[in-house]
């Protein structure tokens, strides 16, 4: 499993459980195909079920259930501010109908 997520995310995964009081929970991941080939994302702090596949990256331990794993190959999880003082967590996934491949400025 190819799964990353960035610096920026990790450290906001980690915040996001210290205000939540969810220290200890995993994060689970998931992916469902739209229709038109986009990818929807969802994220919350979980428990761990016996059929989860477990992942840690960059201190983060994560969890998805099989299904979701086959669309989160190859995808990278960002936290990045997209309009003054709006920040959101973002996939940048080959395997999504509207992945766009990053530039260099």
């Amino acid at each position: 499993m190819m799964f990353d997520i960035t610096e920026a995310a990790a450290a906001q995964i980690r915040a996001a459980a210290q205000q939540s009081g969810t220290v200890g929970m995993v994060l689970r991941l998931a992916a469902r195909m739209k229709d038109d080939g986009s990818i929807d994302y969802l994220m919350g702090f979980d428990e761990v079920s016996e059929e989860d596949i477990r992942i840690v990256v960059k201190g983060v331990e994560m969890v998805m259930a099989p299904e979701s794993m086959p669309l989160l190959e190859d995808a990278v999880m960002d936290y990045v501010e997209l309009k003054k003082g709006d920040f959101r967590f973002i996939f940048s996934n080959p395997r999504d109908a509207n992945y766009s491949p990053p530039t260099e400025a």
